[in-house]
């Protein structure tokens, strides 16, 4: 194997020339499919490397349950440095496991909580809250329990003509159509398990938040609306607490999300034809993706191989 069983530790540098690509030139559902998907199969390949590293490193400490035949002198040849990399890969899956495991009891904390907060309410697609703070978000329904509700307090309400909180509403139920909420997630702890992937999961964040904007402007006719819209609702939100979940005044790059609206739509094609420029966006996030995967199944794959001839029979 050699070196090239660290490569899938450091092909996550290509996370922000790949999330800028994708956000510049791709449409933003196929920019949040793609990106999410990356950056899914590169947080895989990044612990499964991490995994094998740990496995050839330590399989000579004494008193480990591994087989004696793994710390052979030519299994451990496998890997350079085995044992210095074997030892830093211990505490880097279980800094993973710790970061993922937080993050998704938090997730589960945030949606128990907004569930709580409704109980009692009456059983409506779009539920008003007497709150002065401004904030909309679109909670996700269970799984079998419908598609979710939007949620607006009368703050956020007061501060939008009529036509734009058409906006909102339109905004709110394409989060909850297009289940904006998992692909968050995904890239959450993606990013979580392979910290270089952080410009993955933001350029999730805002492709999404794009996604949602474009339905809104289809729904409403008038992009133009949808701009004063989302640039009035992140003013009024500025101290408000940010919203946990997709939200029409979500933190971020809102000057891009109104420069996109107030410019033309975004190319009608998901995918750019392969001749022209913009079809390097999604072929350069493609390419990092599978040579992430090609590699960790081949160090995956050799490793197995000599741990295997090295198991006594």
């Amino acid at each position: 194997m050699g070196v090239f069983v660290f490569l899938p530790l450091v092909l996550p540098l290509t996370a922000w020339p790949i999330a800028r690509l994708a956000e510049q030139h791709l449409h933003p559902r196929t920019a949040t499919w793609l990106l999410t998907c990356v950056a899914v199969v590169l947080a895989l390949c990044s612990t499964l490397c991490l995994t094998l590293l740990m496995i050839v490193g330590t399989a000579q400490v004494p008193g480990n349950p591994l087989p004696d035949g793994w710390s052979d002198p030519e299994v451990r040849e496998a890997v350079p440095f085995a044992g210095v990399v074997g030892g830093a890969a211990i505490p880097a899956l279980v800094a993973v496991v710790i970061a993922c495991g937080h993050a998704l009891w938090r997730h589960r904390r945030v949606r128990r909580d907004m569930e709580s907060a409704l109980a009692g309410m009456p059983a409506s697609p779009v539920v008003v809250l007497s709150d002065p703070r401004p904030y909309a978000y679109a909670l996700p329904g269970r799984r079998g329990a419908g598609r979710g509700r939007i949620v607006a307090s009368t703050a956020m309400l007061d501060c939008l003509t009529g036509p734009e909180r058409r906006v909102l509403f339109a905004h709110e139920r394409a989060h909850l159509a297009g289940r904006h909420h998992r692909y968050l997630l995904l890239a959450r702890l993606a990013a979580r398990a392979q910290p270089l992937l952080r410009p993955l999961r933001t350029a999730v964040a805002h492709c999404a938040e794009r996604w949602a904007d474009e339905d809104a402007a289809d729904v409403v006719g008038d992009r133009r609306l949808v701009a004063r819209a989302v640039g009035r609702a992140a003013l009024v939100s500025l101290d408000a607490p940010s919203p946990p979940l997709p939200a029409l005044a979500a933190p971020g790059p809102v000057p891009r999300r109104v420069a996109a609206l107030l410019d033309e739509g975004p190319p009608a094609r998901s995918w750019p034809p392969a001749h022209m420029p913009t079809a390097l966006a999604a072929w350069v996030a493609a390419g990092g993706a599978a040579v992430s995967t090609v590699s960790a199944l081949n160090a995956a794959t050799a490793l197995v191989l000599i741990l295997r001839a090295a198991t006594p029979s």
